[in-house]
């Protein structure tokens, strides 16, 4: 079986926190919206890696199937004649998680006690968005309405869950701690272990009345809209984030972040290469043999540029500072024009007269390319 903590980047000793945040930057990663214009291949392997984290992360952020990984290699127990043991519980009702607890606590004296972080205040998870903008847009900055769903506390219950935000008591099995001891038979005699109280779930009260907003939740899903404000020079791939706008945090904790994927459509002529432009401009042979001046596109108006006489298609001249603003700077990349001298198709015969009449005058010297094959030949 693969290595879940290899796969995560974490040690085998890693907290629960650990592997939330190794898992939320891997996940982030390979999340298919990333991949959106990579080719198939790629798409391919992201979606395997994507759904082999996933895998990962949900044994190992599991106490009961990390417990089981850790002995056997796997998050079922072990392969073959078991008894007929259910690892997810025994005939009298408690899990595997307990007993590798009370094997633990045996050996070393030690342990963790179960339920203590069932108040404990938890940072909300983060909410991918993708929001697509033209060529020209991304080089002069938008603004975007951007709507979401996300994951809120109620707003008449106070994420409690109970009518009013007081519809609760102290669980009376518990008392209020979240925490009870069980004892359990074991193959090392009777023992004493802490455990989540079953009765509260280790929150320490009670709700007497469910709040008719959120059926007794304290969370709903709402949709959010924002307005974003995409600045001038960004590019394709690129994220925004915005802090506290994610998903509802747990217990009072803060919300998570939203992040922001930019998509930017192709333009008809240019191609963007960091903040430099590319272009490719079709002029005539004769244009190119005689010279011309010619206006040259950009993305905002058209420039004057005097082409040399003799030119080669292929020829790259540079345009400074007709390219792309720099992020938070007031630069810009500069327009590259690569001059393309087109043939001509479908001629006349007085036009093909006219050629070869035309190419019986020039000399050698003038075709220096041509020359220089020859010799190598």
């Amino acid at each position: 079986m693969a290595d879940l903590y290899g796969i995560l980047g974490v040690s085998k000793q890693a907290t629960k926190d650990e592997l939330k945040s190794a898992y939320r930057k891997l996940a982030k990663q390979y999340h298919p919206d990333m991949f959106s214009t990579a080719s198939e291949e790629e798409k391919k392997k992201a979606e395997a890696k994507f759904k082999e984290i996933n895998h990962a992360y949900e044994v190992l952020s599991d106490d009961q199937k990390r417990a089981a990984y850790d002995t056997y290699g796997n998050e079922n127990g072990p392969v073959g004649g078991g008894g007929g043991f259910n690892w997810s519980s025994s005939a009298e009702g408690f899990d595997m998680d307990d007993i590798f607890s009370t094997i633990f606590n045996s050996f070393t004296g030690g342990g963790r006690r179960r339920g203590s972080s069932a108040n404990r205040a938890v940072r909300g998870d983060d909410i991918m968005a993708t929001v697509t903008i033209t060529f020209e847009e991304a080089a002069f900055g938008c603004e975007k309405e951007i709507k979401f769903k996300r994951t809120e506390n109620c707003k008449y219950c106070g994420g409690t869950g109970a009518k009013g935000g007081t519809a609760f008591k102290t669980c009376p099995k518990c008392n209020g701690t979240g925490t009870v001891n069980v004892t359990q038979s074991t193959v090392f005699g009777r023992v004493s272990t802490t455990t989540t109280c079953p009765d509260c779930k280790g929150k320490g009260k009670i709700i007497t009345e469910k709040c008719p907003n959120c059926n007794g939740k304290g969370r709903n899903v709402e949709t959010r809209t924002i307005n974003a404000k995409i600045p001038a020079g960004i590019a394709d791939g690129q994220q925004m984030s915005y802090y506290n706008e994610g998903e509802a945090g747990i217990n009072g904790g803060p919300n998570g972040t939203l992040v922001v994927l930019i998509r930017v459509k192709p333009h008809a002529l240019f191609r963007r290469q960091d903040y430099d432009l590319y272009l490719e401009m079709p002029v005539t042979m004769t244009q190119a043999a005689l010279g011309c001046t010619v206006q040259v596109p950009t993305l905002t108006k058209p420039v004057e540029y005097t082409i040399p006489e003799g030119t080669q298609s292929g020829t790259v001249f540079r345009i400074k500072g007709k390219g792309i603003k720099q992020l938070k700077r007031e630069q810009y990349g500069d327009l590259y024009v690569t001059v393309i001298v087109e043939t001509p198709k479908s001629l006349t015969k007085e036009q093909r007269d006219l050629l070869f009449r035309l190419e019986s005058t020039f000399e050698n010297k003038q075709y220096p390319k041509r020359k220089a094959y020859k010799e190598k030949l």
